[in-house]
């Protein structure tokens, strides 16, 4: 009997083990699939899989007392209302299913502690390491923007340059009292922040330097000499960035010629096909102001509309560039299911800075929102490929580490 016991409490202790190794494995393996799109949905079935092992359900309620998970669940709820009063999804239209990858930040948080914390790191590093080291090497040899190696888009690029500059200067500060390890990060900041002036994310760079100005008052707000001084020293570095960068001018340039352009009548150009869109989406929303058209129908109501809207002026702009989004957050989330969708998403951005504050990061989160809401004025930043998951697992990360060392 006494045998069987041990036996038994053997086995037991060996499940324990490997389900243990199991659930490192699959934050470590989540963490990398981030930046390859043909590994994610392996990721997150062997996520899922291993959330319903360690006892996943048994967690969700303490799990979705987070104000970010309350919110995301909202967002993909209205979502799923909105299917009610919408014609059914065209084969390739069905960019909106991206909104719902957010919910992978349940099984991830549920699934960090103290012990898994490092192998989520440490996959969130060398995934980032990876595609930064590639992303330099095809800036430097080949003179280009983006990351072919990890099919990855400029504005992608860009956006990822632009979150890394943002926590390496939040942890420059945090990390003051240790002047080697602040000095490096500033150092790294600085390099992210070159890099990202010479891809063509014009709107994305843009949310960056303004988030980074809010991020030093934030941090100095008590310090006005301290204060004055970075800000000076910000304008001087912004300003020798923007005058050696060959990219950047072009982007200027070549904003300037659209702006002229679309004043002239022509709208196939990269400023002109934006405003066009968010001139037919905001007329969208006006249309249908409460609950939108229906999850999954701006585009074809793009389309359709333009034919006729404002007497055909833009009816050529489907064939100039294929309809996909709306360049706009809070547009695109309107066009789907209309004020009940900004309220969402607006409740998702707000419960994003909560949770920071509930966990002692106000600073930080006023930051990453701040970034968040910015760069979707000009993009639909939440559903981008593979930014809206870094900055989830950011969260997931920040917000455990912080109960471990508090």
């Amino acid at each position: 009997m006494d045998e069987e016991k041990i036996r038994l409490s053997s086995w037991m202790q060996m499940g324990i083990l490997w389900r243990e190794i199991l659930v490192k494995f699959a934050l470590f393996f989540f963490c990398l699939a981030i930046w390859r799109n043909e590994l994610n949905l392996s990721s997150f079935l062997l996520l899922i899989l291993v959330w319903f092992f360690d006892n996943g359900l048994g967690k969700l309620r303490l799990i979705i007392k987070e104000p970010l998970a309350q919110s995301i669940l909202v967002l993909c709820a209205a979502l799923l209302l909105g299917l009610l009063w919408s014609d059914p999804p065209e084969i390739g239209r069905l960019k909106w299913k991206k909104y719902f990858i957010l919910l992978m930040f349940i099984p991830f948080l549920s699934l960090l502690n103290k012990k898994r914390l490092p192998w989520a790191m440490m996959g969130l590093l060398a995934g980032y390491a990876g595609v930064l080291f590639a992303g330099i090497h095809q800036f430097v040899i080949l003179g280009e923007p983006g990351v072919a190696l990890f099919k990855m888009s400029y504005l992608s690029f860009s956006a990822m340059l632009g979150i890394g500059a943002i926590l390496a200067v939040y942890l420059a500060d945090v990390s003051r009292y240790s002047k080697r390890i602040s000095m490096l990060l500033w150092a790294f900041a600085l390099i992210l922040l070159f890099i990202q002036f010479n891809q063509n994310g014009r709107g994305v760079l843009l949310a960056t330097l303004i988030t980074l100005l809010f991020l030093f008052f934030l941090l100095n707000r008590e310090k006005i000499r301290r204060c004055g001084a970075i800000l000076l020293s910000f304008i001087m570095v912004v300003s020798l960035f923007t005058f050696s960068s060959t990219a950047f001018q072009d982007r200027l340039t070549q904003a300037k010629r659209d702006i002229a352009l679309f004043q002239q009548g022509n709208y196939s150009t990269s400023v002109g096909y934006r405003l066009a869109m968010w001139d037919v989406g905001l007329d969208g929303i006006a249309k249908r102001p409460l609950l939108g058209h229906g999850t999954g129908m701006p585009e074809s109501y793009f389309e359709n509309s333009v034919v006729t809207y404002k007497g055909g002026i833009y009816k050529d702009l489907p064939r100039f560039h294929r309809t996909s989004h709306y360049h706009n957050d809070w547009i695109e989330i309107g066009m789907h299911i209309g004020i009940l969708g900004m309220l969402a998403l607006a409740f998702l951005l707000w419960s994003w800075y909560r949770t920071f504050k509930r966990h002692h990061l106000p600073v930080l989160g006023m930051a990453l929102v701040s970034y968040i809401f910015l760069a979707g004025l000009t993009d639909t930043f939440i559903i981008y490929s593979r930014i809206p998951l870094l900055l989830l697992v950011i969260t997931a990360i920040a917000i455990r580490w912080q109960k471990k060392c508090g």
